[in-house]
């Protein structure tokens, strides 16, 4: 039944102009056929809702340059600057499906780019961190979301490799550009029963999906991805860990 609601949303979108009064967004039906043709059975596997519903809202043109603008639902990743690139649809909803947030969830970006992840994040928590090291995209992403009305997004510019210790534990740390082993400080950050999902690998990239269940790490490899490697201290000999916590004091 919905999937047959949005078929004729994809079908009638086209027919409503800016002035119309079902729609002011005249991207509405290529971001639904872009759910319809790249993101669900049988063309691909996204099946939960809340991330498909989440996919049709966040207006992604909003997120990449103007020149690309007529390219932003097609099935590829875009040039958002500095060398750095939004990901392709589905690997947005592939990564935001396996993390499996919920409503009440804190969850720690490493990357933000843009900004887009972090409004499909934001449709689904409660809260949403975000960890930006190229000062101009944070500013960049920081401003489309603001101009978009997500409140319950907190940026800031620094090197994701350490995490954001003081907001944490997490319940899902969602890491966008690839180190070539997992950071140790993210790990400490998520919570028990968490989840982080990661592309880590140098020229042959794993996405791995991690849950921390009773101390420990379970993890698998669940797709061979291509991602921009992570900067700053991931790239050091000898990454340092985040210092630990001073020791409380003595009653």
């Amino acid at each position: 039944m919905l999937r047959n609601f949005y078929k004729l949303m994809i079908a009638l979108a086209p027919l409503f102009s800016q002035d119309g009064n079902a729609s002011d967004d005249p991207y509405l039906a290529a971001r639904l056929r872009m759910v319809e043709t790249q993101l669900i059975p049988p063309s691909r596997n996204i099946r939960d809702e809340r991330v498909l519903n989440a996919m049709r809202k966040v207006p992604r043109h909003e997120f990449v340059p103007e020149k690309y603008r007529s390219e932003a639902y097609e099935d590829h990743p875009l040039p958002i600057g500095h060398g750095q690139t939004i990901s392709q649809p589905y690997i947005v909803a592939f990564m935001t499906e396996k993390i499996a947030p919920k409503p009440t969830d804190r969850i720690l970006e490493i990357g933000t780019g843009s900004g887009y992840q972090a409004a499909i994040l934001a449709e689904l928590a409660a809260e949403v961190y975000s960890i930006e090291i190229i000062e101009p995209l944070a500013e960049f992403a920081r401003s489309n979301l603001q101009r978009l009305g997500y409140k319950n997004v907190h940026i800031r510019t620094g090197d994701g490799y350490l995490g954001w210790p003081e907001a944490a534990p997490f319940d899902a740390i969602i890491v966008t550009c690839a180190p070539n082993e997992i950071p140790p400080p993210l790990i400490a950050q998520l919570r028990e029963g968490g989840r982080m999902i990661i592309p880590v690998g140098n020229a042959f990239q794993q996405l791995i999906l991690l849950e921390k269940r009773e101390g420990s790490l379970h993890q698998q490899a669940v797709l061979p991805v291509r991602f921009v490697p992570m900067t700053g201290k991931a790239q050091e000999p000898n990454p340092p860990e985040t210092p630990p916590p001073p020791p409380s004091p003595t009653p």
